[in-house]
Order: structure tokens, then C-alpha cells, then sequence
């Protein structure tokens, strides 16, 4: 017996690929340079603002029903990266993300998107921190056009969530951003 949340996922999951004219877009972090601090969690060593970047894409598939974003870094020393914000359900005639859409709770997030658990155990925004004197992470921004929009319990791990994501997109545009930490002294 399927499990019913997969069920939705595996239903015409094929492989995902950028859509052709679709772009992500930050006025805030430039694709392929450096994440200011003011990104950066405010914890586990870490003293930046932990607010989220101000994000826009256009040129999404036409048979999009909503939209979800999500930020990863697959240098975190864990053995399977580290997510750092996912948002699902965005509307569709939505197409950005305010700065500090990511705060916890959902506050500034437009009507009817919810945040999704993420690895430092909450759903919102978590910033970037890597351990000190890594070479510089790679974080990666990414928003997904849905086919759908997704029904995932307010528990449900980022891996879970990933996977319907992943399930249900149509397509997707990215750009990735890198941070690092100087050693400590």
C-alpha cells in the first residue's frame, strides 16, 4: 500500500529540468558571489541579522498552480547537506518573496504560502553559517513552478517535503551564492 502523501509525488514524477525562459532573481545577493552577512543565522556561533533575502522569478511554465522556494547548502559537513528555507504553496500570480518573507511564524509571506520545517528545526527562514574556516559554502536558491498545490503535514522533515516538491514541479530555475567564515582565532 502507497502511503498517501507519496502517492500524489510519485504519480508523473519525471526528471526535473530549467525550464526553458524561467529565472530566479535576488536585488539582494548576486548569483555566483558572495552572501552578505546580514544573512547569516544569529546562533551556533554565528551574529548576523537571520533575516531572508528579497527574491523574483518570472517566465514560469504556463500550467503553474503555485510555486515553492527553497535554499540548500550541499557543503554543510552532515552527510546530506543542509536546507536552509523552504516555502510551499506560494500562489501562482505571485512572483517574488519580500525580504524577510522568512520569518518564523509566516507573517510576511503572501496569503496562503507556509513555510516548511527546515534543518535547524523550524519553519522559516534559517541563515547562512558555516563552520568556521570552511572553504566558502554554496548555497543554492532555487523556485519551483508546481503542478499542484501541496499538501504536506506542518511536521514533515525537509527531506519529505523536498521529495514532493520534487514530485510536482514543472520546472525550475536556480542560481547559487557562496559564505564563508574566517577560522577562529
Amino acid at each position: 500500500m502507497k502511503h498517501p502523501l507519496l502517492a500524489s509525488a510519485l504519480v508523473g514524477a519525471a526528471s526535473l529540468s530549467q525550464a526553458a525562459g524561467f529565472t530566479l532573481s535576488s536585488p539582494d545577493i548576486k548569483a555566483n558571489g558572495t552572501i552578505p552577512q546580514s544573512f547569516e543565522f544569529n546562533g551556533f556561533g554565528c551574529a548576523g541579522e537571520n533575516k531572508s533575502p528579497a527574491l523574483k522569478w518570472r517566465g514560469a511554465p504556463k500550467d503553474t498552480k503555485a510555486f515553492a522556494v527553497t535554499v540548500y547548502d550541499p557543503d554543510a559537513p552532515t552527510g546530506s547537506g543542509w536546507w536552509h528555507w523552504m516555502v510551499i504553496n506560494i500562489p501562482a500570480d505571485v512572483n517574488e518573496l519580500a525580504a524577510n518573507a522568512g520569518t518564523v511564524g509566516g507573517a510576511n509571506l503572501p496569503k496562503g504560502a507556509s513555510h516548511a520545517r527546515i534543518d535547524y528545526g523550524v519553519a522559516g527562514w534559517g541563515g547562512v553559517c558555516p563552520p568556521p574556516g570552511d572553504k566558502p559554502h554554496r548555497y543554492i536558491f532555487t523556485v519551483y513552478a508546481l503542478k499542484d498545490k501541496l499538501e504536506v503535514p506542518a511536521d514533515a522533515t525537509a527531506a519529505l517535503t523536498g521529495f514532493m516538491i520534487n514530485g510536482n514541479s514543472l520546472g525550475k530555475a536556480s542560481f547559487t551564492a557562496k559564505y564563508g567564515r574566517p577560522k577562529a582565532k
